[in-house]
């Protein structure tokens, strides 16, 4: 499987204006620029981009697990939050945390608990990020 997405940048780095599209149509022109991915001007920006895949990956690899150890969830919620900040190196996604709860009737919480951390090792979003990756997870 084949996922696309493209960018389209036109101008300096502060003065310019890019737009953002996915192949699906879900993204199409979506504007982003300085301002929205290193201020606060509305708008979305990479970053987030990459909160929102990994908080919509992790919520189905938790299904999957919980499936896997005899549970069927009602209702899972994922925030993620990425932290972007200037290293050395550059400005770099230094660490992703996941904030999780879930709605599974008659869930035992270590079966929980262990099925939230095999998750958060198996989201594929999580093994791309090559970042510190925290987690917690709670259930309702």
């Amino acid at each position: 499987m084949d996922r696309r997405a493209s960018a389209e940048w036109k101008g300096g780095l502060k003065d310019g204006k890019g737009v953002l599209s996915t192949a699906s149509g879900a993204l199409k022109e979506v504007p982003y620029s300085f301002l929205m991915r290193f201020g606060d001007a509305a708008g979305t920006n990479p970053e987030e981009l990459v909160a929102a895949a990994h908080a919509g990956c992790f919520s189905m690899a938790l299904s999957s697990e919980l499936e896997k150890a005899g549970m069927h969830p009602e209702a899972i919620r994922t925030r993620a939050t990425l932290r972007f900040e200037k290293t050395d190196a550059g400005f770099t996604v230094t660490a992703s945390h996941l904030d999780v709860t879930a709605k599974v009737p008659g869930a035992d919480p270590a079966k929980f608990q262990a099925a939230a951390q095999a998750a958060e090792k198996g989201c594929p979003i999580s093994r791309l990020l090559k970042t510190d990756i925290s987690m917690s997870a709670a259930l309702e």
